[in-house]
């Protein structure tokens, strides 16, 4: 039984110590996700595209991508289109933009 405890308690002190300070990929995904959810409430499935993301500062990430929403009573599904900023792994801001919209996520150049 201390065998057990003894184990239990270090795999639990190894993930915590493990865990990152940075966002990863897993974390993007999870605000993401969360966000085209938001968007789409009502929706009975969802699913997103990332077109294209750029680190602007270490913690900063600019990401362009593309939501479509599945609902029960159309067959084709609903698309916008959103620009993100995720910074320390939390959604700073969004904006809707075309679907069209020709976007450069380049870094401010001064």
């Amino acid at each position: 039984m201390s065998l057990t405890r003894a184990f239990l308690v270090t795999a639990a002190l190894a993930m915590v110590l493990a865990a990152p300070a940075q966002a990863t990929t897993g974390d993007l995904s999870t605000v993401i996700d969360s966000f085209v959810a938001k968007q789409y409430p009502q929706a009975h499935s969802h699913f997103w595209v990332v077109n294209s993301a750029q680190w602007q500062d270490e913690n900063e990430l600019v990401v362009d991508l593309n939501a479509f929403a599945f609902d029960r009573i159309r067959s084709t599904p609903t698309e916008r289109r959103f620009l993100l900023l995720i910074v320390e792994g939390r959604l700073a801001a969004s904006q809707s933009i075309p679907l069209d919209a020709n976007v450069d996520c380049q870094p401010e150049t001064t």
